[in-house]
């Protein structure tokens, strides 16, 4: 719950808050909520990070899924990029810092150096440009060319500056068909030509949690440091567990999250409609001893996707609570917005222990190359 501070303010010192508000396109309430969360995060004390693990940034960090994920691995956050402020609250609640605002205006200067980079990207349209006509008007070319304009090319400006040892990029299973696979084919370009090793593979969540779940991940290793022959592998290990919805379902729910009578003779209307069409589309009534469909940020709208049935009344839809735990969020992960903004925060987020899993592959994949870089290195002082 929100709280309400009334201040004071001198007339100069408002003026120049309104001023500051206007250029920056923001409200007085948010600009004063940013300078007090900026004035806090200074006065934290300096965590000094294990010196056996790793550091990594969190880039288009949601409400930070991946960072958990990460720090679970052994890592250290040493930078955070979100501009949604919904997101930036559910963040500072639970990592007691606030994400960067827009990252298009950040300088990659300004970034602290990291070991990996790690960013579930939002994906946009890429223009394909042909080079031949860029070259002739004496325009760039190369992944400048390709990806100019679009929040991918933020990340490539990163990675060309910082040149962080591996890179992990999540995005929707569709990336990888979007336009005929012209857009997967220029981010992958696009990374090879700033000389890293490209992996990728298309994962399901439902191995950690009873949800079906795919997205592509992209993962990628610093040519300049270990060379073009690295091996990897996405081998993930399932936890064992035979997970099922019911595990993830509160006892005592309140009534707000029954489905109305109008809500639901909708949802059953439109379906039958697409069924005589012989079309697949409707609301999924999620059986408790399987798996979910895919939490999707439109969740909030009506939960069609995700139902749950309730013996003498409107079947329900998830709690934000449940929808964390989809997620694989601990409970003890703060929900500290609206139930509006929770599913649309839930269901742009990641399943956490998947990603803790291949952030594990790449942490060990990268103590092996640098033993092996250091072993090379060793040789070739012994050789000369």
């Amino acid at each position: 719950m929100a709280k309400q501070v009334h201040v004071r303010l001198d007339d100069a010192v408002y003026e120049a808050l309104f001023e500051y508000s206007s250029e920056y396109n923001s409200s007085i309430q948010d600009s004063v909520f940013t300078a007090i969360v900026q004035m806090l995060d200074r006065q934290k004390p300096e965590i000094i990070p294990n010196p056996e693990g790793f550091s990594f940034i969190d880039l288009f960090a949601g409400i930070g899924g991946m960072r958990i994920a990460f720090e679970n691995a052994g890592g250290h956050c040493v930078y955070s990029n979100e501009w949604n402020k919904y997101s930036q609250q559910t963040y500072f609640a639970n990592f007691g810092e606030q994400p960067e605002g827009d990252i298009t205006k950040v300088d990659a200067k300004d970034i602290p150096d990291h070991d990996i980079l790690v960013a579930g990207f939002p994906c946009q349209p890429f223009s394909i440009a042909g080079v031949s006509k860029k070259q002739s008007l004496g325009m760039a070319t190369g992944f400048e060319d390709k990806t100019q304009g679009t929040l991918f090319f933020d990340i490539c400006r990163i990675l060309q500056e910082k040149r962080p040892r591996a890179f992990l990029l999540e995005n929707v299973k569709n990336l990888k068909s979007h336009d005929k696979g012209r857009t997967f084919k220029v981010i992958t370009e696009a990374l090879e030509e700033l000389d890293y090793e490209v992996f990728h593979a298309v994962l399901d969540g439902q191995s950690f949690v009873p949800q079906h779940r795919e997205r592509i991940l992209i993962v990628g290793f610093d040519r300049k440091r270990y060379g073009s022959d690295v091996d990897f592998a996405f081998d993930i290990k399932s936890d064992g567990k035979d997970h099922k919805v019911r595990e993830i379902l509160e006892k005592d729910v309140d009534n707000k999250y029954t489905l109305s009578d109008k809500l639901w003779t909708y949802l059953q209307n439109y379906a039958a409609k697409h069924k005589a069409a012989g079309n697949g589309f409707g609301y999924g009534i999620a059986d408790p001893e399987g798996v979910s469909r895919t939490l999707s940020a439109r969740y909030y709208k009506d939960g069609s996707e995700i139902l749950i049935s309730q013996e003498g009344k409107n079947p329900r839809r998830l709690t934000p609570r449940e929808c964390a735990r989809l997620q694989g969020f601990p409970d003890t992960f703060k929900i500290v917005v609206s139930d509006t903004q929770a599913y649309k925060q839930f269901g742009n987020s990641v399943v956490v222990p998947l990603m803790e899993n291949v952030a594990m592959l790449i942490v060990d994949k990268l103590q092996s190359l640098e033993g092996r870089s250091r072993s090379e290195k060793t040789q070739e002082v012994k050789t000369a």
